[in-house]
């Protein structure tokens, strides 16, 4: 996983804060010292998967284009990272002792087995957790976030 998906996040959940207003590139990236034009081809790719919007203008920038609610943090992953599972089967067995070239060993070996599997746990774990959900617990932790993350983009330059 890339550190792209992290920084997306990080950004969804502050993003949530934001009253609705529209919070530009710059900003997202000064607020944790991460480089602009590399979080912005993370936020255009959130933006091309329908989680955010861009705003033109002056006071434009970036928001949320759903609920928080309704972002689930795989959703993040996949416009990050893409669709394809992390571990991918290269069936290296075919070409081991022993081997059936009719063999789909996708299907029969273990280690391809256990993977998938992981994976699935993986994936239904963070389709069940919204940007919402983490707002949340991050506010039941620190319950001045949102008023200091909307203070600290004030103060921030465009």
């Amino acid at each position: 996983m890339n550190e792209g998906v992290e920084w997306a996040m990080h950004s969804c959940v502050n993003l949530s804060w934001a009253s609705g207003e529209a919070v530009t590139a710059k900003r997202l990236a000064a607020f944790y010292n991460l480089p602009t034009a590399y979080l912005n081809k993370q936020l255009q790719a959130l933006t091309r998967a329908g989680i955010l919007t861009s705003v033109s203008g002056p006071k434009g920038g970036f928001q949320l284009a759903r609920d928080p609610r309704n972002i689930s943090l795989l959703d993040i992953v996949v416009a990050i990272d893409g669709p394809d599972d992390a571990f991918r089967c290269m069936e290296i067995l075919k070409e081991g002792p022993g081997a059936d070239a009719r063999a789909d060993y996708t299907k029969v070996c273990v280690i391809s087995q256990a993977m998938r599997g992981a994976e699935l746990t993986y994936r239904r774990e963070l389709a069940s957790r919204s940007i919402a959900d983490i707002s949340d617990e991050v506010v039941r932790l620190t319950p001045a976030a949102p008023d200091n993350t909307r203070n600290r983009f004030a103060n921030l330059k465009s």
